[in-house]
């Protein structure tokens, strides 16, 4: 019996701390270094030459790419990172 009030206490506690994390807002230095993070780790972007700002939750990408695919990409990784309000895609679209 005891083991399991163990459990459940533990459980609860962990749901609040998930909770609470969840609402915590994410800083633009966070949102930044994810994106860099995530575009330099994705094999059709390979995004680590690209520029990427963050002000206010708002995500401005820069550089060059070779196809309308890893532009388009590009913006959607950007925009499923927690924090991220809106994407302005500039890339541009360079073969090379």
């Amino acid at each position: 019996m005891r083991w399991l009030s163990l459990v459940t206490v533990f459980m609860l506690l962990s749901a609040f701390a998930a909770a609470a994390w969840a609402q915590k807002p994410v800083s633009d230095d966070w949102i930044y270094d994810e994106v860099r993070r995530r575009l330099a780790g994705d094999r059709d972007v390979k995004g680590g030459g690209l520029d990427v700002e963050v002000r206010d939750g708002v995500v401005t990408l820069r550089g060059k790419v070779r196809t309308e695919k890893q532009k388009s990409k590009a913006e959607r990784i950007a925009r499923k990172v927690k924090g991220v309000k809106r994407v302005v895609n500039e890339l541009v679209v360079e073969p090379f």
